[in-house]
Order: C-alpha cells, then structure tokens, then sequence
C-alpha cells in the first residue's frame, strides 16, 4: 500500500493488486491488534535492531524514516502516539485505521485496487513487465512491485509468492525459516512452568566460544519450551544448526556469583530450621522452586541446614546460569517473520530494483531483511516500500509509460 501510494504521489499510473478478499490484512494482527507502525529509535539504533544486512536498509530508512511513516499517517487523518521503548502505534490503539488511512490514500491518489487478484506469474517481455492473473488474463506494466511478505502467519495470504517470482526470474532466494519464534526444548521441566513469565532476568546464547546474545528482560515458559519477549528476539540471531550453541539464564542479573552465594550464605544462616523450598521462594516465583531444587540435584525438602558448600554454589552458580538446552524453533507458521528471501546482492539499495531485471523491484519481508520486535519490521516494510513505489514510478515515465 505504502509502495503504490508513493508511486501514485510520484505521478505513475498505479494498479495495486491483492490477492485477499481485504487490504492489509497482516496489518490488522500486528501489535496485538494495535499495530506498532514503526520506532522513534536513531538510525545507528534502528540498524542495531536489524540481524542481518542491515546496511542494505540504509538509502531506504534515510529517504522514508519513521518521521515520514507518522506524518504521513496523520496526513490521512490517523493520529499517533509514542509508548515504552520509541514504540510508535495509532493513537486509537486500533490497527484497521492504519489500514483506512493507507486506504483512503489510495483513494484519493487515483491508485486503481483490485481485491481477490492472485497473481501466477511475472516475467519481461521486451521492455514490458507481463503479470499473469492466476483467474486468466494478463496485465501489462512498465514497472513492478513485489510487495507479498513472507511466509510467516501464511493465513494472510504471505504463502511465498514473491519467491517464486524472484526465482522465475532468475533471481537468487536465500534460505528461508521463521524469525522472531519460541524456542523448542526436549526436557520435560519447562512444560511444569508453562504460562510462569519471569521479569529483568538476563538471557545469553554462546555459538562455542562466541556470545551471539545477551540481553535483558522477560521470557516465558510455554509446553514446548520457552518464548517471551528475550527468547522471540534470541531466535532471530541464533544459526540453523543448534548442535553448538549453549543458551543460559541468569535469574539474578543485578548481582555477581560471588554476590549471589553470600546472599545464599545469609539466607541460610536466617532461615536454618526451613526446607529448602522455602528459601527459594525469597529467590524465585514459588512455581519454580521445586523444579529449581531438583535441576540443581537436591530435593525441596531438604534442610538448608544440611546442605554442603559445593549444593550452595551449585544453587549459586544455576541462579546465576541456568542452561537451557533448547533444541530447534517453532514452526514458520507461528513466527512474527520470516528470516531470509530474495538475496540483497541481487537488489539496487538505492532503488529497490532488480538489478538483473529493469522494471522488477522488491519491498518488504519478501527481502532477505528481518529485525527485532518494537515497530521495526513494519518500518522496514514502508521504507523499501515507499524507495521502491518512487524509484518505480521515475523508470516507469522515465521509459516512456505512466503504468
């Protein structure tokens, strides 16, 4: 939508086709259903938050930021507000009007929308783009967008799409496999804390030697292993093969080993007559306290009194790096993104374009592009979007055509 309203401002004649029977369709579960439109994070913050080629986004987030997002949002009548962490979402906390407001844009630009056009083909003919319409007929165009996401939430209609017509034209597609997901693990013990959250905790993963995370904030235990805010953001940096990676949480982030065993010290020392169960729940949620016990080899029941200096400094040094040895990802379906698509070596940054096919540009998750939570998916998605509506437009008139 952003892509075919810039082209239209940009003075092209615009056809936005959709395969669904309704426009932004993945708009509407964004955010919970309020929609995270973008992040008033800097730009060397915004490319922190961006995994993998990063870089890439550089001539786009620069010509279409988050400023241009918002105010070309409130421009079309959907006022924003500014939450927790830069987070920007509509001001009604309702994503539809996000969708209304690009809508209305359209409209009112003159863009031509047709709902329920699937597109089976696109390929050059002379200096003409070709789109073959899987319901027959053929549509004729100086310039392209491939605007169709990924594979992620495939029931919005981002079924792959715009890899199949990379590939058809001779375009190299990397890998793909879901970003931004829960994490699966074959122990048992996380299904006995599935829905236990755990606050200001810290989350690291080592790939051998190499620390490839560490963050700090919140995760989850589910029945397949863990997620939460840490872990869906964990997920995008980890590689396919886990074989060699080691994933630990630290319960007590604000405190040293040596912190956290003189605080055992005294809490043993002050509660000598109690079972160990019960010191632990002055260190962690009660649910978690037997299943702590029994991973560090002790039993809940057992006297604090009793327990030798090598079980306190193994409690000390669990609470401190608890391992979590996790196993794979959820499926693709169930991922907020999807990590990987048409390669970027194969892609103009400055303009979105193919470089192997003039007329054929490429905007969105459909990219070998992905990032954090926090708006910057959706902001990734506008900025290649808006670079590729215009830079379409200008080859379009500049070949001699308007479409």
């Amino acid at each position: 939508m952003m892509a075919a309203l810039q082209a239209s401002y940009a003075g092209a004649s615009v056809a936005l086709l959709e395969k669904n029977e309704k426009l932004g369709k993945k708009i509407y579960i964004t955010g919970k259903g309020r929609c995270n439109v973008t992040n008033t994070a800097d730009l060397e913050e915004f490319f922190r938050q961006v995994p993998r080629n990063p870089r890439f986004l550089n001539a786009a987030v620069r010509s279409f930021g988050s400023e241009d997002v918002v105010s070309t949002l409130e421009m079309l009548g959907t006022r924003t507000k500014v939450e927790r962490g830069g987070r920007v979402f509509p001001e009604s906390d309702k994503a539809s009007d996000v969708t209304r407001a690009l809508a209305r844009g359209m409209r009112e630009a003159g863009v031509f929308v047709e709902l329920n056009a699937e597109v089976s083909h696109i390929r050059k003919v002379g200096e003409e783009m070709r789109i073959a319409l899987c319901g027959g007929g053929e549509l004729p165009a100086r310039s392209v967008v491939v605007a169709t996401g990924g594979l992620s939430y495939p029931s919005t209609g981002s079924t792959g799409d715009g890899y199949r017509f990379a590939e058809e034209n001779g375009l190299l597609v990397t890998p793909r496999r879901g970003s931004l997901v829960g994490l699966t693990m074959a122990e048992r013990w996380p299904q006995l804390l599935q829905g236990l959250s755990l606050k200001n905790v810290r989350v690291s993963a080592k790939c051998g030697k190499r620390t490839i995370y560490d963050e700090l904030g919140e995760m989850l235990f589910t029945h397949f292993g863990v997620s939460g805010p840490l872990i869906i953001e964990l997920s995008s940096h980890l590689p396919e093969d886990l074989s060699g990676v080691s994933v630990a949480l630290d319960m007590k982030p604000g405190l040293t080993l040596e912190q956290v065993d003189a605080r055992l010290v005294r809490e043993f020392s002050e509660n000598a007559r109690k079972q160990l169960s019960s010191v632990l729940l002055t260190l962690m949620p009660a649910r978690m306290g037997p299943v702590f016990a029994a991973l560090c080899g002790l039993s809940p029941e057992q006297g604090v009194s009793q327990l030798t200096r090598e079980q306190r400094r193994t409690i000390a040094a669990m609470l401190k790096a608890l391992p979590l040895p996790v196993t794979g990802m959820r499926p693709i379906e169930e991922a907020i993104v999807t990590r990987g698509g048409v390669d970027t070596k194969e892609i103009t940054p400055g303009t979105m374009m193919a470089k192997r096919v003039p007329g054929l540009f490429f905007a969105g998750e459909v990219l070998d592009v992905d990032a954090h939570t926090g708006g910057f998916n959706l902001q990734i998605a506008f900025s290649t979007g808006a670079l590729a509506g215009r830079s379409a437009a200008a080859y379009a008139l500049e070949t001699g055509g308007r479409a």
